[in-house]
C-alpha cells in the first residue's frame, strides 16, 4: 500500500511539473492542439490518467471558443478507416489512456486564436470526476513545433 502511495504522489508531481491538471483521481497532461491547417479544424491530443474507478470523459472546451467534439477511431481489423464523433470517451479504472491522432482524440471547430506558441486552457468534464483544466500548447509539427506525440 506504501509503494501505490508513493507511486501516486510521484505521479501527481509529474503532472503539476509539466503544467498538468489533477482532480481526485483523474489528471490530465502533455496536451498540445495542432495549428489549422484548414482554417478553423484542427485535433487536440493529451494524456488523462485516472488512479481511480472508471470514468469517461463527457466533454470538452475551450478557453478561445469554438466547439470541440469526441473522436474515436473507425477500424477494419487494425488498420484505421476513419473517425466517428462519440458521446464520451472511457477511461479505465488505474490507467492512462493516450489521446493521439489515430485514436481518441478531440476535434476542434470554429475556434479562434490558435497561433503557433500560445497557450490555451482545455476544459474536461468526466462523468465522476467533474471538470478539470489543462494547459494545451498550441503547436506546428510541420515547421518543428514540438509535441509529445510526434517527437
Amino acid at each position: 500500500m506504501r509503494k501505490l502511495v508513493v507511486a501516486g504522489l510521484g505521479l501527481g508531481l509529474c503532472f503539476a511539473a509539466s503544467g498538468c491538471s489533477t482532480t481526485g483521481p483523474v489528471g490530465a497532461g502533455n496536451a498540445y492542439i495542432a495549428v489549422p491547417v484548414t482554417p478553423g479544424t484542427t485535433d487536440a491530443y493529451l494524456e488523462i490518467r485516472n488512479n481511480g474507478t472508471a470514468d469517461e470523459l463527457v466533454s470538452a472546451r475551450l478557453s478561445v471558443g469554438g466547439t470541440v467534439s469526441l473522436r474515436a477511431p473507425v477500424t477494419n481489423g487494425t488498420q484505421v478507416m476513419s473517425m466517428r464523433s462519440v458521446s464520451d470517451i472511457p477511461i479505465p479504472a488505474n490507467s492512462t489512456v493516450h489521446l493521439a491522432p489515430n485514436g481518441y482524440h478531440l476535434l476542434i471547430t470554429d475556434a479562434t486564436h490558435l497561433q503557433s506558441g500560445k497557450a490555451i486552457t482545455l476544459k474536461l468534464t468526466f462523468e465522476h470526476a467533474g471538470t478539470i483544466d489543462v494547459i494545451a500548447l498550441v503547436t506546428n509539427p510541420q515547421s518543428g513545433g514540438s509535441s509529445y506525440f510526434l517527437n
